[in-house]
């Protein structure tokens, strides 16, 4: 992966209204880039970066990732980097795991991050740009108690992993993010099941501090050993 400085660069963070996407937002800002702000909350959109554009939207929408590059264009003129921050997580075993709960999962695990990528590709091929996709440990180490969102997880990576060596030609490089539990609140929030008791998690601002950093040294990816 190519080396991609903030400043100056044009930046949208789906998923800017969670506590992990808002710490990403704030951070690329700090660091001089333009950013443009998509979640499904305006009014905590509104708190995150002041004076930004916001894109209302959930990845549930296939033609998000349009409005998204329409915006920045309209804006700035250009997109350099997606960072999709958003996600779902759902508990319990698989038998006990309604359809509708499966389909949400992958829905915005998966489908819904390829989507976006797909419509945004034409913006970010013009920039030589970059898309960050928020994966998860347990892609790596898939647990009983949480079949379908691992299941998601692994494949959101898989297709990161595809995606890297298919957007080459491109100049668009993928980075995808694997980071331990972490303190967002989102185990709190499960779409079905209750959360096992997990350790104490990562701090939110230093993971989001890592993966900006990961974009700015052209690291190709972020594997949960890379958290500290």
């Amino acid at each position: 992966m190519s080396a991609h400085p903030l400043s100056g660069s044009v930046v949208a963070v789906v998923g800017a209204s969670g506590e992990l996407g808002s710490r990403l937002a704030r951070g690329a800002a700090q660091r001089g880039a333009h950013v443009v702000l998509v979640g499904r909350d305006e009014r905590r959109l509104s708190c995150v970066v002041e004076a930004v554009p916001v894109v209302v939207g959930d990845l549930a929408d296939a033609a998000l990732g349009e409005r998204v590059a329409a915006t920045a264009l309209e804006h700035h003129g250009r997109l350099d980097g997606v960072v999709n921050a958003a996600g779902v997580v759902a508990f319990g075993p698989l038998a006990d795991t309604d359809d509708a709960v499966l389909e949400e999962l992958f829905l915005t695990n998966v489908l819904g991050p390829l989507w976006l990528t797909r419509r945004v590709l034409p913006a970010l091929s013009n920039s030589r740009g970059f898309v960050v996709q928020l994966s998860a440990v347990v892609a790596e180490q898939p647990l009983p108690g949480m079949v379908a969102y691992a299941a998601s997880k692994a494949a959101l990576t898989a297709a990161d992993r595809a995606l890297g060596r298919e957007l080459r030609r491109l100049g668009v490089d993928v980075l995808d993010v694997r980071p331990p539990h972490t303190e967002t609140g989102l185990a709190g929030r499960p779409l079905a099941g209750t959360a096992p008791r997990l350790p104490p998690g990562l701090d939110p601002d230093a993971v989001a501090g890592r993966i900006l950093d990961a974009v700015e040294a052209g690291e190709s990816e972020l594997a949960s050993t890379h958290f500290g």
